[in-house]
């Protein structure tokens, strides 16, 4: 293929790996301090290390007079978050915690991989995200081997802990593609708003059930691996969903479980299995299947006005008065166009196919 049949993969693809990466390698980093911290007690380190890491780097960047490179949230886009921050930052962690205390790890592992195939399912089906069959399978393939990878040989308990937990990976389906709609926005104050509240929830939870404070080293640490496997991911989780809409950003996302066992392998000198050997082919298989995707057809774009960080390229090409420092954000006006390229479901293509759009593989 050639190298101007990938350029849609750019940004939005790295984007949502490099999420996964971060993300999948803070499980095996967390387990170190899992001996001086409750598990709960630490979910909310993370969280809350998360949010005040990504509030400290917007007060620098006021404090030095830096351009804001991102729109900021709106008026208009209170109802979004609130929802965003309800179903990801509260709800989520609460039903997993209750889930967790009534069924077994092995179970609640399992059932985790449920948010990948929650999101995508919710993507397809409410919003109605392009898929073709190549789509469907690997993103099946992502997510069979992510459940290889957690599966430990004694199947999945299906006990109200299991309902709590599925209702938990629901919730947090609901929260990313809420978070979509948002994705036109500063993805820092998104991801820092959903780490104060997330954090604040899990702590104030877990002092009530007893847990100890931790040692301020260890305090510290987990707020430092809160910030960048989580509010950093986060932050690229929202930018990849700008690029690359919810079904695909939350695909490439579930690559997280093997990314985190392969850093176990490194840190905590884990076995290299053939069970991850089988689970790394599958998903092997599934990336390969999405980033081979070429989604091409002649597609109208109807007018439009929003605000978004953009550069001036052929979907943006408007006046702009004075000096241009790219990519800027300001509110801008689409008039209607009609053309056709390889695309995603991003900001501008997010336009009606009929089911099972075929793609045009190149």
């Amino acid at each position: 293929m050639k190298l101007s049949h990938l350029s849609h993969l750019w940004p939005g693809v790295p984007l949502a790996l490099a999420s996964a990466m971060l993300f999948g390698a803070t499980a095996p980093l967390s387990k170190l301090l899992l001996g001086q911290i409750d598990p709960q007690l630490l979910a909310g380190l993370l969280y809350l290390g998360a949010g005040l890491g990504l509030a400290a780097g917007r007060l620098t960047r006021h404090a030095f007079g830096l351009p804001a490179p991102e729109a900021p949230l709106r008026g208009a886009d209170a109802p979004w978050l609130a929802a965003v921050v309800l179903f990801g930052g509260v709800l989520g962690p609460l039903f997993l915690m209750l889930g967790l205390n009534l069924t077994d790890a092995a179970s609640g592992s399992l059932l985790l991989n449920l948010e990948g195939l929650a999101t995508m399912a919710i993507a397809w089906v409410v919003f109605r995200e392009n898929v073709d069959r190549q789509l469907l399978l690997g993103a099946f393939a992502i997510l069979l081997g992510a459940c290889i990878l957690s599966w430990e040989g004694r199947g999945v308990s299906v006990d109200a802990g299991a309902v709590l937990i599925a209702v938990a990976c629901l919730a947090w389906g609901i929260d990313n593609n809420l978070t979509c709609k948002l994705s036109s926005s500063d993805p820092v104050q998104i991801a820092m708003a959903k780490g104060l509240v997330a954090g604040a929830v899990n702590i104030a939870i877990a002092l009530m059930r007893g847990a100890a404070l931790p040692a301020g080293g260890a305090a510290g640490a987990a707020a430092v691996l809160g910030f960048l496997g989580v509010g950093v991911s986060l932050v690229l989780f929202v930018l990849a969903l700008r690029h690359l809409g919810t079904a695909r950003t939350g695909a490439y996302f579930s690559l997280a479980p093997f990314i985190g066992a392969v850093v176990a392998i490194g840190l905590l000198h884990e076995p290299l299995t053939l069970k991850l050997l089988f689970a790394g082919g599958l998903m092997g298989v599934g990336l390969w299947l999405h980033l081979f995707e070429r989604h091409v057809h002649d597609h109208e774009h109807g007018a439009l006005e929003h605000e978004h960080s953009h550069m001036h390229d052929e979907h943006h090409q408007h006046a702009q008065a004075g000096a241009v420092v790219e990519p800027h954000p300001h509110r801008h006006r689409h008039e209607p166009l009609r053309h056709s390229h390889a695309h995603y479901p991003d900001l501008h293509h997010r336009h009606e196919h009929g089911s099972f759009a075929a793609p045009r593989l190149h």
